[in-house]
């Protein structure tokens, strides 16, 4: 007689053997959304996080514990929300990125982490304050060989075209040109800002910083990149003597898609002088166009060292190292 209950617990199916023996890259959850807290400017703040996790699978196991993510994820989120102390978005996705790794017995275990959070900015002339979101991200990949990190930012702003703005001055020049001469001209289009289209950018960040290294990244800081790359800041609220500021101010700056990636990469190296040349930077700026039902992007990613080679040499890098390739490459050995 099998005495066995009903309820009693079976073998684990995940760990069994599967039929073909073949690792997986990438098992995990996605979608996963949590409240947050989150070390802001010497502060704490609470926010709503969006959540993805992944460990590798070897090709001796079926499956991974999928219930455990949900469990290993609650474990550092109540860590974090309920204790004393606040962290940054990538140190919280590589605590989250070791547990799980340790307790899915995995050789590598990934976390990403996407938190949108308010910041309140003056406008540029009347200084009212209006609150902006910004979206943070974190990254992690953990492995036996330790922990690299990624910190992100994606901010808004604005961006006017070069290219229109030559073709309304080549115009403006003829027709000046009946009752000015060159000087002229010159004092006017100094004086008044020639007008082209406009686009709302969305420029996101990243930088990666690989296992042992200690150096800490403010997400405000790279906001501040983000948003100088473009032609000018974007506030939610403004009076009419900020809205003439901003589109001015933009007018003077016409900036392509392409300007606002090569002009991040420069903020990144022009205010990190001292970062070691294997942090991984990814730049990427999308604008939404106003005069084309289509839009646009451009990106550049690579590690500080192959930037800087390209800039000091002006010669072209057959390989830029992608995102992929830099989280992959954590603990695993170069082929």
């Amino acid at each position: 007689m099998n005495h066995a209950s009903a309820t009693s617990p079976g073998p684990d199916v995940q760990n069994r053997v599967p039929t073909l023996h073949v690792s997986l890259s990438r098992v995990g959850v996605t979608g996963v959304e949590k409240i947050i807290r989150l070390e802001r400017e010497g502060g704490q703040q609470l926010f709503s996080a969006e959540l993805e996790c992944f460990v590798d699978l070897g090709p001796r196991q079926k499956g991974a514990h999928m219930s455990r993510f949900e469990e290993d994820v609650n474990g550092a989120i109540g860590e974090v929300v309920l204790g004393d102390a606040a962290f940054r978005a990538e140190t919280l996705a590589e605590r989250i990125a070791e547990i799980v790794r340790e307790r899915q017995q995995a050789l590598r275990a990934e976390v990403t982490i996407k938190a949108r959070y308010p910041e309140e900015k003056p406008a540029p002339v009347s200084g009212i304050r209006t609150q902006e979101i910004y979206t943070m991200l974190g990254a992690a990949v953990a492995s036996e060989h330790g922990t690299r990190r990624m910190i992100g930012v994606t901010a808004q702003g604005m961006t006017a075209c070069p290219c229109a703005q030559e073709l309304v001055a080549a115009k403006a020049r003829e027709r000046l040109g009946a009752d000015f001469n060159e000087e002229e001209i010159e004092k006017i289009f100094a004086a008044v800002p020639v007008a082209t289209h406009n686009q709302r950018g969305l420029g996101t960040l990243h930088i990666g910083l690989p296992e042992g290294s200690d150096v800490e990244l403010d997400a405000t800081d790279l906001v501040a990149i983000v948003e100088e790359s473009m032609s000018s800041e974007i506030y939610e609220l403004m009076k009419r003597s900020d809205e003439g500021t901003v589109v001015e101010k933009a007018h003077r700056r016409p900036r392509f898609v392409e300007d606002c990636v090569r002009e991040a990469i420069r903020g990144v190296i022009d205010r990190y002088p001292d970062l070691p040349a294997d942090v991984f930077v990814s730049s990427r700026q999308e604008n939404l166009e106003s005069i084309h039902q289509h839009n646009v992007v451009a990106e550049r990613f690579g590690l500080l060292g192959e930037l800087r080679q390209e800039i000091g040499s002006g010669d072209h890098l057959p390989h830029h190292t992608s995102m992929r390739e830099w989280l992959d490459g954590a603990g695993r050995p170069a082929v």
